[in-house]
């Protein structure tokens, strides 16, 4: 009888064993080179980096920051970059155009609105904004119910504090931690959640990185997964990487509004559609892409 239950149990172990998915790990490195924004979503990308689970896994990521979104683009365009963070409305735009791009997991953003000094509660308000953006997008799912707002567009992030600060405008949207840094100077922060629990940022990449290193892919995201559940545990993690890659100044580190960080995923069709109606109505004409030819799913946890 005994010996039957071990049996019974080592067999139970060794299914258990080869249910479980093992870490990819790429035989032959393969080099990476991944673009991410100032940015909190890119916390978990800098600390898989400065943890090694990237060497771990048999990849070389070479990480550039981007200040611009623009500058971003043409790397993404011209091949100087397999991937970067990116937002859903980019997304749409560009394969609308024709860019064969590709998003492979959402990233979590925040973005705060930064309301002036002495701003006193009113039905209109002005708020600075880039014009085909999350900023804009979020305005309208955010401030459109309670205000009535006159949309000011201003692309440089400087350029749009500066406006707030000097009383020219009412608000702007901007991402953490540049917002925090706003507070700095005397800007009020306003915390707003997403709807249906998504941020609309997420990580591309070309068609031509997924197609020739999909492995080296793979196993860059079980390791910014590896570094979300380090995250999680401790989001000092986040906030240290943070002002370490971004040169922040060090006072804002307890003050940045952190997201849940969550492991790799893609939002529904029903969202990826609103994106694209949104986008359509913004820009004026009709955008003819079907909402599942935005993502490539296989690398979702």
């Amino acid at each position: 009888m005994k010996k039957t239950l071990s049996i019974i149990l080592v067999s139970f172990l060794l299914l258990l064993i080869g249910c479980t998915k093992p870490e990819p790990v790429v035989e032959s490195p393969v080099k990476l080179i991944v673009g991410v924004m100032p940015a909190v979503d890119a916390a978990p990308i800098f600390l898989a980096k400065e943890q090694g689970y990237f060497d771990e896994m048999g990849i070389d990521v070479e990480i550039q920051l981007f200040t611009n979104a623009q500058d971003r683009q043409s790397a993404l365009q011209t091949g100087a970059i397999d991937g970067a963070m990116s937002d859903m409305i980019a997304l749409v735009t560009n394969v609308q155009g024709g860019f064969d791009l590709k998003g492979t997991t959402l990233t979590d953003g925040m973005f705060p609105v930064l309301v002036r000094d002495g701003f006193e509660e009113k039905n209109d308000v002005t708020v600075a904004m880039m014009e085909v953006s999350v900023s804009n997008y979020l305005a309208d799912e955010w401030l459109s119910k309670d205000y009535t707002v006159e949309k000011i567009y201003i692309n440089e992030i400087p350029a749009r504090l500066e406006m707030i600060k000097n009383g020219n405008v009412d608000m702007g949207i901007f991402p953490e931690p540049l917002a925090t840094m706003g507070t700095l100077d005397g800007l009020t922060k306003r915390i707003f959640e997403t709807k249906d629990g998504y941020c609309p940022d997420v990580f591309v990449f070309t068609g031509k990185a997924i197609e020739e290193k999909s492995e080296a892919i793979e196993a860059y995201h079980r390791a910014i997964d590896r570094a979300v559940t380090d995250i999680q545990g401790d989001d000092g993690l986040a906030r240290d990487i943070l002002i370490e890659k971004l040169k922040l100044k060090p006072e804002i580190r307890d003050l940045i509004d952190l997201p849940e960080y969550k492991l790799t995923n893609l939002p529904d069709q029903t969202y990826a559609e609103n994106i694209i109606e949104w986008t359509s109505e913004v820009l004026g004409k009709e955008i003819d892409i079907d909402a599942e030819s935005l993502f490539e799913r296989k690398f979702v946890n």
